[in-house]
């Protein structure tokens, strides 16, 4: 993806106060955020996700710890996609699911299945207690080219919807929530799958995942999916394959 400096040059960006970190207890942090009133086009925002940033409703951010640099920005080169045995079970486990991509939207079934999610599975994070108007704004409100991918079962039950952005070189996965109760299937792990594999069907280059933190146990399920790169210093860099996956 190419950066065009003279598009980013035009943008006003703003730095947030210090507040606690979402990620690592006892720390604080900080957060660059585009302009909410940019026009934003798929271009634009492609090449902002090139340089670390990924969207949260209306807005396209960053972390801007001066201190800290623990948060890295992860993606998988979708054509060497190499799967875990596990994976591969979880893939094949999953190959009866129908997967349709739908506008981003809010309705009682969608947000339904997120309550449950939240309630049961992220009951101490920042996303409870969930409620309509969290919905619509972390995962409907300032779609650029974005879709719910919604993953049926064959009597048409929702099982899962993946929130994801369509980049010009990949997708940006931003957000998955499934049934809390169907642990069996893995669902969280397959939809990650399932966007590799639609990225690479579509021709694109990356999946990416959003941000990797080493000692934030939540964030370690995203150094599973091999090859992976990690934006450092500005530059992507392939992770060394001996590297734990622990």
């Amino acid at each position: 993806m190419k950066i065009r400096v003279a598009d980013l040059c035009a943008l006003r960006f703003y730095a947030t106060p210090e507040h606690d970190c979402s990620y690592l207890p006892d720390r604080q942090a900080r957060t660059l955020f585009v302009d909410p009133r940019a026009d934003i086009d798929r271009n634009l925002y492609s090449q902002l996700s090139e340089l670390g940033f990924r969207r949260s409703g209306g807005h396209i951010y960053r972390p801007h710890c001066e201190q800290c640099q623990a948060c890295i920005s992860v993606r998988v080169p979708v054509a060497e996609f190499n799967p875990s045995k596990t994976q591969r079970r979880i893939e094949n486990r999953n190959a009866d699911l129908i997967v349709r991509a739908v506008p981003c939207q809010l309705t009682h079934e969608y947000y339904a299945l997120y309550e449950r999610y939240i309630n049961q599975r992220h009951a101490d994070g920042d996303m409870y207690p969930p409620s309509p108007d969290q919905f619509f704004n972390f995962l409907v409100e300032g779609t650029v080219d974005s879709c719910f991918y919604e993953f049926r079962n064959q009597e048409g039950t929702l099982l899962a919807v993946a929130v994801s952005d369509i980049l010009e070189q990949g997708m940006s996965a931003l957000y998955t929530f499934y049934d809390p109760d169907m642990e069996w299937r893995s669902l969280g792990v397959y939809a990650v799958i399932w966007q590799i594999r639609q990225t690479a069907r579509s021709g694109k280059e990356w999946l990416y995942l959003g941000y990797w933190v080493e000692d934030c146990r939540k964030m370690n399920y995203k150094i599973r999916y091999r090859p992976l790169e990690m934006l450092i210093n500005s530059e992507w860099r392939r992770l060394s394959p001996e590297a734990s996956t622990d």
